[in-house]
């Protein structure tokens, strides 16, 4: 499988190249040249398969012409030691829970994944002091960090924006140490990834270094998030649900739903899409005026969406041929304020016992207010509400019990480097 940039100004490269690289020389994203039909009896018998097989099956049909079938299988399954369950909340709206991981987040799918692919490729070319270079808003880095703590050869520099990740998030990677570094920025998510995306493109620090990103830029990130989608829908078919599914999912920098739009061309049968955002709505401006109107991001509740310029849209783009029309006629919008989110949080706990994270809650309303009554909707919980505790908690009036693989990160010592957004400043950092 050849993989191209969606600047198309750069040569396609193979798998290992796009992943060991992460960023196209022209600042592209990388996406395969082909997208895989699978064939129509894999849909048939889906709902009798495990997760694990369902997940091999999709990751043969993108990687299996570059890894061997025993290694990529190892890789599966090592990375799927945890289900992604579907439950009923109410009505005709699942919850997929992507949050019974070891970081609790649905990341932990991609970053494990990724992980383990990434020390194959470098056990492979005998590379040693591989730099990882990842951005996060919350969930990324701790699965990232995470998934490849202890990798022997790789050392992952974590960059995080100052007072805008919860504590629980930020205690999942700055307590690690061994080959993970925190780097605290002064400023905004936004900022974190350019400073990331300077870096691939600074020529100086990658004649000195061997950098990779593991953000949802880097195709190992973003195209394994495509398996939980298949597993929804072989939970749905088991309950014989599994007509007119509608998958909506809380959307920040759109590394999530493109996996989704990956996998209905891969032949998934889903009817539609749902971005749901929080105030940082740059995808529903677009989606209303066809004008893509990238802006500062703004500080939410639901911080892993504050996103102000989403890297993967891009790769919806490139998926769509640059049609608005034809992105419009298979995903819809929405966009909530902190007041909305936590109203759906306490209104839905309360009725249905439920209890929503704030990114699910975004999820869950948009299906509340635009789902039809003939379709099965699907929403992303993407984090266990206990990752946003005080956030919650004073959302509901109660505590919230805490996850004994949350409590086990609280009780390490927070380690960090502070630092301005500024690309000068990092690149000595990396050099030193």
């Amino acid at each position: 499988m050849q993989y191209y940039s969606t600047n198309k100004q750069s040569p396609e490269v193979g798998l290992q190249e796009a992943v060991v690289k992460g960023l196209a020389p022209d600042k592209g994203l990388y996406m395969p040249q082909e997208i895989k039909v699978l064939p129509q009896s894999f849909f048939e018998s889906i709902d009798k398969l495990s997760f694990q097989e369902i997940a091999y099956t999709v990751a043969d049909a993108f990687f299996g012409e570059d890894i061997d079938a025993a290694t990529l299988k190892a890789i599966v399954y090592d990375t799927l030691n945890f289900e992604t369950p579907l439950v009923h909340v109410e009505d005709n709206i699942y919850s997929l829970e992507l949050f019974h991981g070891p970081t609790l987040a649905f990341k932990d799918v991609g970053g494990r994944f990724m992980a383990r692919l990434l020390a194959h490729f470098i056990r492979k070319q005998g590379q040693k002091d591989v730099d990882v270079l990842v951005a996060t808003s919350g969930d990324t880095g701790s699965a990232v960090a995470n998934g490849f703590l202890g990798v022997e050869g790789i050392h992952v520099h974590v960059l995080y924006p100052k007072g805008k990740v919860s504590p629980i998030q930020e205690c999942q990677f700055t307590t690690l140490g061994r080959n993970i570094t925190a780097l605290e920025i002064d400023g905004t998510f936004d900022d974190c990834q350019a400073l990331v995306k300077t870096a691939f493109l600074d020529s100086d620090l990658n004649n000195k270094l061997n950098l990779t990103s593991a953000n949802s830029i880097n195709v190992a990130r973003f195209l394994p998030q495509a398996f939980y989608y298949f597993n929804a829908y072989a939970q749905l078919k088991k309950q014989g649900k599994a007509e007119n599914v509608v998958f909506c999912v809380p959307s920040g920098n759109f590394g999530n739903i493109t996996a989704g739009l990956i996998a209905k061309r891969m032949g998934l049968p889903v009817k539609r899409f749902v971005a749901a955002n929080n105030r940082n709505d740059i995808f529903l401006q677009y989606l209303r005026t066809g004008v893509y109107s990238p802006r500062a991001s703004v500080q939410t509740i639901a911080n892993a969406m504050d996103v102000g310029d989403p890297s993967n849209f891009a790769r919806v783009l490139d998926l769509y041929g640059h049609s608005h029309e034809a992105i419009v006629n298979e995903i819809s919008g929405y966009s909530y304020t902190d007041e909305q989110i936590s109203e759906t949080v306490k209104e839905t706990f309360n009725r249905t016992g439920y209890l929503l994270d704030p990114h699910g809650a975004c999820g869950f309303r948009a299906l509340k207010e635009g789902l039809d009554k003939d379709e099965t909707g699907v929403f992303l919980e993407t984090a266990h509400p206990a990752k946003f505790l005080e956030t919650v908690e004073a959302i509901i009036g109660q505590p919230v019990s805490i996850p004994d693989k949350l409590k086990a990160f609280m009780k390490g010592t927070k380690q960090r480097i502070e630092m301005v957004a500024d690309f000068e400043e990092f690149k000595k950092y990396l050099l030193r």
